[in-house]
């Protein structure tokens, strides 16, 4: 902070020049006027003596006037040089009160709406920090300074957890509920941090943050985990092998927890089998919907359209939301073209080909580059999204 106190001193001596600069003047102009005057008795008083001098006899009138000429010449060469009077209207006292009120003002306000908090916490944070508890304080004062961020809410209930205080994570979480919205991710981990808050009881509270956060996200990874322990715990082995199995799916392979999660399955299973239960088998899953088409224009066309303009292909449910399931962008300059459509192509999670079984294939220009509306289009009849022949999709008619 010193580096800012400096220039923040300098800043400030700038804005008292303005202020002391005229008052200097004044000072100055000020001893200008008494020389002057000065000047003035002395001529005065020579003129005085010449007429005293005059009247004795001692000068005659035309000595009279040479020594009055004289002094009139010392005088002029006296005065010569000085500049005119300034007239204040300020006055002293009022430059030299806004010359202490200007440096107190500005330190008050910069005080009260300042950010010298926030200047700390930046310049703390270009350092690494050399302890799990020196980073928990960095965060907290990091919220404390911005309370509406809530990706600093965030952070701080992902360090509390890592210190094993999850009430305190579960109230971050929360928190950071309100500030980003209701997203799965979040509720999942205000879910998990609540649930060891309880001491691993599950409650309905726990029960509905993972029921909201499953349901806008199937795949949402802390919720599926947590399930699966606490259905662990309360010797659920089946439902604990279910959750975990959808878990495992959604890892990557090089994930080092699907060790430790695979471990937790083999426990689960061994226990079921020990108590006389039997692994029910997992249902089949749904193959994942690829529909390959190749989008042409009809030759009537060539001449209406620009290289530039935007080619929107994607399936859409003909029975369902309206939002496309899948989706492609590319220009009039990559037609004629071949493109695959799948469920690694869906805009959301749950809005996936396989899960509609008949959907509409639709390419679209728009010169604009909005994907709702453009000036042509070509669409496809109704086709199951399970079909697996390549299709041909003709962009030939006004978009309407």
């Amino acid at each position: 902070m010193i580096d800012f106190w400096l220039a923040a001193g300098l800043l400030l001596l700038v804005a008292l020049s303005f202020l002391l600069i005229p008052v200097l003047r004044e000072r100055r102009a000020q001893r200008e006027e008494d020389r002057t005057a000065l000047n003035v008795a002395l001529y005065q008083e020579r003129v005085a003596e010449l007429q005293s001098q005059q009247a004795e006899g001692v000068l005659d009138a035309a000595q009279m006037d040479s020594g009055r000429a004289e002094a009139a010449r010392e005088l002029l060469a006296d005065t010569e040089g000085v500049a005119p009077a300034r007239v204040s209207h300020l006055g002293k006292p009022l430059p030299l009160l806004a010359a202490v009120l200007v440096p107190v003002l500005g330190l008050g306000l910069y005080l009260h709406f300042g950010a010298s908090d926030k200047v700390e916490l930046t310049r703390e944070f270009a350092q690494a920090p050399q302890s799990m508890q020196e980073m928990t304080q960095r965060l907290e004062r990091a919220v404390a300074a911005q309370p509406d961020s809530a990706e600093g809410v965030y952070f701080l209930g992902r360090t509390y957890m890592a210190q094993d205080r999850p009430a305190d994570a579960a109230k971050m979480f929360e928190r950071a509920v309100n500030l980003a919205g209701r997203q799965p991710e979040l509720l999942g981990q205000w879910a998990q941090a609540q649930y060891f808050a309880d001491n691993k009881k599950w409650s309905d509270k726990v029960q509905a943050l993972t029921d909201e956060a499953l349901k806008a996200d199937p795949k949402e990874v802390t919720s599926l985990g947590l399930l699966g322990i606490a259905a662990f715990e309360g010797e659920r082995y089946q439902d604990a092998i279910d959750y975990w199995n959808r878990l495992l799916a959604q890892l990557p392979p090089q994930d080092k927890s699907r060790e430790a999660l695979q471990g937790g399955i083999t426990r689960a299973t061994e226990k079921l089998q020990a108590s006389g239960g039997k692994v029910a088998q997992a249902p089949a899953t749904k193959a994942a919907a690829l529909l390959k088409v190749r989008v042409d224009l009809a030759s009537e066309l060539k001449a209406k359209v620009q290289p530039g303009d935007s080619v929107f292909i994607f399936a859409r449910a003909t029975s369902g939301p309206p939002a496309p399931l899948a989706a492609k962008r590319l220009t009039v300059a990559d037609l004629p073209v071949t493109v695959e459509l799948g469920d690694a192509d869906a805009m959301m999670p749950q809005l996936k080909l396989s899960n509609f079984p008949e959907v509409q294939l639709v390419a679209r220009i728009s010169r604009a580059g909005q994907p709702t509306a453009g000036e042509w289009v070509g669409r496809s009849g109704p086709l199951a999204s399970s079909t697996t022949a390549p299709q041909t999709l003709t962009i030939d008619s006004p978009d309407k």
